[in-house]
Protein backbone atom coordinates (compact mmCIF):
# COMPACT_ATOMS: atom_id res chain seq x y z
CA UNK A 1 0.00 0.00 0.00
CA UNK A 2 1.45 3.40 -0.07
CA UNK A 3 -0.16 5.59 1.97
CA UNK A 4 1.82 8.63 0.99
CA UNK A 5 -1.31 11.17 0.05
CA UNK A 6 -5.14 10.30 -0.85
CA UNK A 7 -3.41 11.89 -4.66
CA UNK A 8 -2.16 8.39 -5.07
CA UNK A 9 -5.53 6.86 -5.41
CA UNK A 10 -7.42 6.26 -8.92
CA UNK A 11 -10.70 7.86 -9.60
CA UNK A 12 -14.45 6.49 -8.58
CA UNK A 13 -15.85 4.28 -11.05
CA UNK A 14 -19.18 6.26 -11.17
CA UNK A 15 -17.09 9.29 -12.59
CA UNK A 16 -15.14 7.49 -14.84
CA UNK A 17 -18.55 6.34 -16.52
CA UNK A 18 -19.58 9.97 -16.32
CA UNK A 19 -16.96 10.81 -18.57
CA UNK A 20 -17.49 8.13 -20.56
CA UNK A 21 -20.82 8.48 -21.11
CA UNK A 22 -20.81 12.34 -22.54
CA UNK A 23 -18.15 11.41 -25.34
CA UNK A 24 -20.50 10.60 -27.64
CA UNK A 25 -21.91 13.53 -28.83
CA UNK A 26 -21.29 17.50 -28.89
CA UNK A 27 -22.29 19.37 -26.15
CA UNK A 28 -21.95 23.51 -25.59
CA UNK A 29 -18.44 24.61 -24.32
CA UNK A 30 -17.16 26.71 -21.81
CA UNK A 31 -19.77 25.80 -18.96
CA UNK A 32 -22.63 25.65 -21.50
CA UNK A 33 -23.23 22.49 -21.12
CA UNK A 34 -26.20 20.46 -18.92
CA UNK A 35 -23.50 19.23 -16.42
CA UNK A 36 -22.40 22.69 -15.09
CA UNK A 37 -25.72 23.20 -14.30
CA UNK A 38 -26.41 20.44 -12.95
CA UNK A 39 -23.36 20.88 -10.77
CA UNK A 40 -25.10 24.20 -9.31
CA UNK A 41 -28.52 22.58 -8.49
CA UNK A 42 -26.75 19.82 -6.51
CA UNK A 43 -24.84 22.02 -4.73
CA UNK A 44 -27.83 24.72 -3.79
CA UNK A 45 -29.54 21.26 -2.25
CA UNK A 46 -26.49 20.07 -0.12
CA UNK A 47 -25.54 23.36 1.04
CA UNK A 48 -29.19 24.41 1.72
CA UNK A 49 -28.96 27.63 0.03
CA UNK A 50 -30.82 29.09 -3.11
CA UNK A 51 -28.83 31.03 -4.44
CA UNK A 52 -25.00 29.92 -3.96
CA UNK A 53 -23.35 30.04 -7.13
CA UNK A 54 -20.27 27.68 -8.36
CA UNK A 55 -17.68 28.04 -10.65
CA UNK A 56 -15.27 24.40 -11.46
CA UNK A 57 -11.36 25.16 -11.53
CA UNK A 58 -9.17 22.13 -12.26
CA UNK A 59 -7.12 22.27 -9.10
CA UNK A 60 -7.11 23.01 -5.27
CA UNK A 61 -4.08 25.94 -5.42
CA UNK A 62 -6.47 27.75 -8.55
CA UNK A 63 -9.25 27.39 -6.72
CA UNK A 64 -7.62 29.01 -3.31
CA UNK A 65 -5.73 31.86 -5.43
CA UNK A 66 -8.49 32.92 -6.67
CA UNK A 67 -11.10 32.75 -4.00
CA UNK A 68 -8.67 34.48 -2.07
CA UNK A 69 -8.50 37.23 -4.96
CA UNK A 70 -11.95 37.91 -4.81
CA UNK A 71 -12.03 38.50 -1.05
CA UNK A 72 -8.59 40.50 -0.30
CA UNK A 73 -7.24 43.62 -1.95
CA UNK A 74 -3.50 43.90 -3.02
CA UNK A 75 -2.93 45.94 0.25
CA UNK A 76 -5.27 43.35 2.18
CA UNK A 77 -3.88 40.98 4.58
CA UNK A 78 -5.01 36.90 5.08
CA UNK A 79 -4.74 35.30 8.16
CA UNK A 80 -4.29 31.99 7.93
CA UNK A 81 -2.58 28.97 10.01
CA UNK A 82 1.18 29.04 9.35
CA UNK A 83 1.32 25.58 8.02
CA UNK A 84 -1.82 26.10 6.08
CA UNK A 85 -2.00 24.84 2.55
CA UNK A 86 -1.88 28.23 0.69
CA UNK A 87 1.06 29.05 3.36
CA UNK A 88 3.36 26.15 2.75
CA UNK A 89 2.73 24.57 -0.21
CA UNK A 90 1.34 26.68 -3.18
CA UNK A 91 4.26 28.85 -4.48
CA UNK A 92 3.36 32.12 -3.83
CA UNK A 93 -0.09 31.55 -5.90
CA UNK A 94 -2.38 33.64 -3.41
CA UNK A 95 0.06 36.61 -3.10
CA UNK A 96 0.52 36.42 -7.05
CA UNK A 97 -3.48 35.94 -7.82
CA UNK A 98 -4.54 38.95 -5.40
CA UNK A 99 -1.21 41.32 -7.09
CA UNK A 100 0.28 41.37 -3.28
CA UNK A 101 -2.06 40.57 -0.63
CA UNK A 102 -0.19 39.51 2.36
CA UNK A 103 -0.35 36.19 4.28
CA UNK A 104 -0.06 36.80 7.89
CA UNK A 105 0.36 32.87 9.71
CA UNK A 106 -1.01 32.54 13.13
CA UNK A 107 0.29 29.32 15.19
CA UNK A 108 -2.42 27.16 17.12
CA UNK A 109 -1.97 23.19 17.98
CA UNK A 110 -2.70 20.37 15.41
CA UNK A 111 -2.75 23.28 12.90
CA UNK A 112 -6.20 24.28 13.91
CA UNK A 113 -6.09 28.69 14.54
CA UNK A 114 -5.87 29.64 18.01
CA UNK A 115 -8.53 32.39 18.29
CA UNK A 116 -6.39 34.31 20.80
CA UNK A 117 -3.64 34.35 18.81
CA UNK A 118 -5.91 35.69 15.81
CA UNK A 119 -7.35 38.67 17.66
CA UNK A 120 -3.89 39.61 18.92
CA UNK A 121 -2.87 39.50 15.41
CA UNK A 122 -5.57 41.63 13.49
CA UNK A 123 -4.16 45.03 13.91
CA UNK A 124 -3.25 48.23 11.41
CA UNK A 125 -7.15 49.22 10.31
CA UNK A 126 -7.14 52.50 8.39
CA UNK A 127 -3.74 53.04 8.78
CA UNK A 128 -1.86 53.40 5.54
CA UNK A 129 1.74 52.20 6.73
CA UNK A 130 -0.11 48.91 7.58
CA UNK A 131 -1.61 45.41 5.40
CA UNK A 132 -5.61 46.02 5.55
CA UNK A 133 -7.07 43.26 7.47
CA UNK A 134 -9.12 41.57 5.32
CA UNK A 135 -9.74 37.91 5.15
CA UNK A 136 -9.91 34.84 7.62
CA UNK A 137 -8.55 31.46 5.67
CA UNK A 138 -9.31 28.37 7.58
CA UNK A 139 -8.60 24.67 6.20
CA UNK A 140 -11.35 21.95 7.11
CA UNK A 141 -10.34 19.66 7.48
CA UNK A 142 -6.43 20.53 7.84
CA UNK A 143 -3.16 19.80 6.87
CA UNK A 144 -2.33 18.18 9.99
CA UNK A 145 -5.33 15.78 9.96
CA UNK A 146 -7.28 17.26 12.48
CA UNK A 147 -11.32 19.09 11.92
CA UNK A 148 -12.06 22.12 13.65
CA UNK A 149 -15.66 21.52 16.14
CA UNK A 150 -18.40 23.50 14.74
CA UNK A 151 -17.56 25.58 18.24
CA UNK A 152 -14.57 25.81 17.09
CA UNK A 153 -15.82 27.48 14.48
CA UNK A 154 -18.00 29.54 15.07
CA UNK A 155 -15.42 31.21 17.62
CA UNK A 156 -13.12 32.05 14.64
CA UNK A 157 -15.86 33.00 11.86
CA UNK A 158 -16.75 35.76 15.21
CA UNK A 159 -14.06 36.96 15.52
CA UNK A 160 -14.07 37.79 11.79
CA UNK A 161 -16.80 39.02 12.29
CA UNK A 162 -16.30 41.28 14.97
CA UNK A 163 -13.44 42.63 12.67
CA UNK A 164 -15.18 42.73 9.09
CA UNK A 165 -12.96 40.13 7.69
CA UNK A 166 -14.40 38.00 4.33
CA UNK A 167 -14.17 33.79 5.41
CA UNK A 168 -12.86 31.71 2.96
CA UNK A 169 -12.54 27.56 3.81
CA UNK A 170 -9.92 25.85 2.11
CA UNK A 171 -12.10 22.47 1.78
CA UNK A 172 -9.77 20.01 -0.09
CA UNK A 173 -11.06 17.50 2.62
CA UNK A 174 -14.17 19.07 3.13
CA UNK A 175 -16.27 15.18 2.77
CA UNK A 176 -13.96 14.02 5.88
CA UNK A 177 -14.55 16.41 8.05
CA UNK A 178 -18.09 16.05 7.42
CA UNK A 179 -18.49 12.83 7.61
CA UNK A 180 -16.38 13.06 10.86
CA UNK A 181 -18.85 15.28 12.52
CA UNK A 182 -21.80 14.11 11.38
CA UNK A 183 -23.30 17.50 10.38
CA UNK A 184 -24.66 19.51 7.72
CA UNK A 185 -22.41 21.46 5.44
CA UNK A 186 -24.37 24.22 5.72
CA UNK A 187 -24.22 24.13 9.37
CA UNK A 188 -20.19 24.12 8.74
CA UNK A 189 -19.93 26.93 6.25
CA UNK A 190 -22.60 29.32 5.62
CA UNK A 191 -24.20 29.35 8.61
CA UNK A 192 -21.41 30.36 10.57
CA UNK A 193 -19.98 33.08 8.24
CA UNK A 194 -18.02 31.01 5.48
CA UNK A 195 -17.97 33.43 2.36
CA UNK A 196 -16.47 30.88 -0.14
CA UNK A 197 -15.62 27.39 0.17
CA UNK A 198 -13.60 25.75 -2.00
CA UNK A 199 -15.23 21.69 -2.35
CA UNK A 200 -12.79 19.69 -2.58
CA UNK A 201 -13.33 16.34 -5.02
CA UNK A 202 -9.63 15.32 -6.30
CA UNK A 203 -8.91 14.31 -2.69
CA UNK A 204 -11.88 12.27 -2.79
CA UNK A 205 -12.23 10.10 -5.88
CA UNK A 206 -12.21 12.49 -8.79
CA UNK A 207 -9.82 12.47 -11.67
CA UNK A 208 -9.67 16.42 -11.47
CA UNK A 209 -11.86 19.47 -10.80
CA UNK A 210 -12.53 21.74 -7.47
CA UNK A 211 -16.09 23.76 -6.94
CA UNK A 212 -15.49 26.73 -5.80
CA UNK A 213 -19.01 27.74 -3.84
CA UNK A 214 -19.43 31.85 -3.40
CA UNK A 215 -22.21 31.98 -0.96
CA UNK A 216 -22.41 35.72 -1.67
CA UNK A 217 -23.77 35.58 -5.02
CA UNK A 218 -21.44 38.98 -6.05
CA UNK A 219 -18.33 37.34 -5.92
CA UNK A 220 -19.19 35.04 -8.63
CA UNK A 221 -19.39 37.58 -10.90
CA UNK A 222 -15.73 38.58 -10.63
CA UNK A 223 -14.62 35.13 -10.21
CA UNK A 224 -15.85 34.48 -13.61
CA UNK A 225 -13.59 37.07 -15.17
CA UNK A 226 -10.57 36.09 -12.49
CA UNK A 227 -10.86 32.67 -13.51
CA UNK A 228 -11.06 33.47 -17.55
CA UNK A 229 -7.71 35.47 -16.57
CA UNK A 230 -5.85 32.59 -15.09
CA UNK A 231 -6.59 30.13 -17.40
CA UNK A 232 -8.53 27.95 -15.62
CA UNK A 233 -11.75 28.62 -17.75
CA UNK A 234 -12.03 25.06 -19.73
CA UNK A 235 -13.43 24.81 -23.23
CA UNK A 236 -14.77 21.47 -22.78
CA UNK A 237 -16.17 22.25 -19.42
CA UNK A 238 -17.65 19.01 -19.40
CA UNK A 239 -15.01 16.98 -18.62
CA UNK A 240 -15.01 18.44 -15.35
CA UNK A 241 -18.87 18.97 -14.88
CA UNK A 242 -20.20 15.60 -16.08
CA UNK A 243 -18.35 13.66 -13.14
CA UNK A 244 -18.26 16.23 -10.64
CA UNK A 245 -22.46 15.71 -10.71
CA UNK A 246 -22.02 12.22 -10.38
CA UNK A 247 -19.54 12.64 -7.57
CA UNK A 248 -22.00 15.07 -5.98
CA UNK A 249 -25.47 12.62 -6.65
CA UNK A 250 -26.38 10.13 -4.59
CA UNK A 251 -23.99 11.20 -1.39
CA UNK A 252 -21.18 9.66 -3.50
CA UNK A 253 -18.84 12.34 -2.12
CA UNK A 254 -20.19 11.29 1.17
CA UNK A 255 -19.79 7.89 0.91
CA UNK A 256 -16.10 8.30 -0.54
CA UNK A 257 -15.61 10.08 2.43
CA UNK A 258 -17.10 7.69 5.29
CA UNK A 259 -14.94 5.26 3.43
CA UNK A 260 -12.20 6.76 3.95
CA UNK A 261 -12.28 7.61 7.36
CA UNK A 262 -13.12 4.38 8.25
CA UNK A 263 -10.30 2.78 6.93
CA UNK A 264 -8.07 5.37 8.32
CA UNK A 265 -9.89 4.43 11.80
CA UNK A 266 -9.23 1.00 11.10
CA UNK A 267 -5.09 1.30 9.70
CA UNK A 268 -5.23 3.64 12.98
CA UNK A 269 -6.33 0.76 15.31
CA UNK A 270 -4.04 -1.55 14.16
CA UNK A 271 -0.71 0.02 13.97
CA UNK A 272 -1.40 0.77 17.28
CA UNK A 273 -0.57 -2.30 18.67
CA UNK A 274 2.94 -2.57 16.70
CA UNK A 275 5.60 -2.02 19.10
CA UNK A 276 7.39 1.40 18.14
CA UNK A 277 4.77 2.71 16.33
CA UNK A 278 4.32 6.57 18.18
CA UNK A 279 0.94 7.90 18.09
CA UNK A 280 -0.58 11.63 18.27
CA UNK A 281 -3.99 11.73 18.55
CA UNK A 282 -6.18 15.13 17.95
CA UNK A 283 -9.75 14.64 15.93
CA UNK A 284 -6.92 12.99 13.32
CA UNK A 285 -4.18 10.47 13.70
CA UNK A 286 -0.47 10.66 13.11
CA UNK A 287 1.44 7.20 12.76
CA UNK A 288 5.35 7.51 12.63
CA UNK A 289 7.52 4.44 13.43
CA UNK A 290 9.32 4.93 15.81
CA UNK A 291 13.05 5.63 15.58
CA UNK A 292 13.39 5.62 11.80
CA UNK A 293 13.00 8.75 10.87
CA UNK A 294 16.26 10.90 11.82
CA UNK A 295 14.33 14.18 11.89
CA UNK A 296 12.43 13.20 15.07
CA UNK A 297 13.92 13.90 18.16
CA UNK A 298 15.12 17.50 19.48
CA UNK A 299 13.12 20.45 18.39
CA UNK A 300 14.46 22.95 16.88
CA UNK A 301 14.17 26.41 18.68
CA UNK A 302 13.44 28.43 15.54
CA UNK A 303 10.90 25.72 13.89
CA UNK A 304 8.42 26.04 16.70
CA UNK A 305 6.26 28.20 13.50
CA UNK A 306 6.40 25.06 11.51
CA UNK A 307 6.15 22.31 14.51
CA UNK A 308 8.79 20.22 13.00
CA UNK A 309 11.66 18.01 15.39
CA UNK A 310 14.61 17.26 14.66
CA UNK A 311 17.48 15.11 15.54
CA UNK A 312 20.36 16.58 16.34
CA UNK A 313 23.27 16.38 13.87
CA UNK A 314 26.62 17.59 14.11
CA UNK A 315 26.46 18.94 10.82
CA UNK A 316 23.36 20.63 10.66
CA UNK A 317 23.28 22.77 13.92
CA UNK A 318 20.47 23.87 16.31
CA UNK A 319 21.40 27.79 15.03
CA UNK A 320 20.55 26.87 11.32
CA UNK A 321 17.59 27.96 9.58
CA UNK A 322 14.84 25.79 10.85
CA UNK A 323 12.18 26.80 8.40
CA UNK A 324 14.59 26.19 5.43
CA UNK A 325 15.58 22.83 6.89
CA UNK A 326 11.92 21.97 7.74
CA UNK A 327 11.12 22.41 3.70
CA UNK A 328 13.82 20.12 2.92
CA UNK A 329 13.08 17.76 5.94
CA UNK A 330 9.24 17.52 4.27
CA UNK A 331 10.39 16.96 0.69
CA UNK A 332 12.82 14.43 1.65
CA UNK A 333 10.27 12.53 3.45
CA UNK A 334 7.76 13.09 0.52
CA UNK A 335 9.81 11.86 -2.39
CA UNK A 336 12.17 9.26 -0.12
CA UNK A 337 9.79 7.96 2.51
CA UNK A 338 10.94 7.08 6.30
CA UNK A 339 14.96 6.67 5.53
CA UNK A 340 16.44 4.29 7.33
CA UNK A 341 19.57 5.87 8.45
CA UNK A 342 20.41 9.48 10.01
CA UNK A 343 20.79 11.98 7.25
CA UNK A 344 22.36 15.56 7.37
CA UNK A 345 19.64 17.90 6.60
CA UNK A 346 20.94 21.01 4.21
CA UNK A 347 20.85 24.55 5.25
CA UNK A 348 21.87 27.23 3.55
CA UNK A 349 22.20 29.43 6.46
CA UNK A 350 24.75 27.33 8.00
CA UNK A 351 26.47 25.92 5.03
CA UNK A 352 25.90 22.63 5.72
Amino acid sequence: MNFASDNVAGTSPALLQALADINDRPLPSYGGDPYTDEVEALCREIFEHDSLRTLLVATGTGANALALSALTPPWGAIYCHSVSHIAVDEANAVEAASAGARLMTIEGDHAKIDPDQLRAAIYGKGIVHHPQPSTLSITQMNERGATYSLAELEALTAIAREHGLRVHMDGARFSNAIAGLNCSPADMTWRLGVDVLVFGATKNGALAGEIVVCFDPALADELEFRRKRAGQLFSKMRTLSAPLAAYLSDELWLDNARHANAMAARLAEGLAGVDGVLRSDDAGVTMRPAGRNPLVGTRVPRCRRRRWRFRSCPKSPETGNCLQMARRARFWLRRKGWPARPVTVSCRWNGS
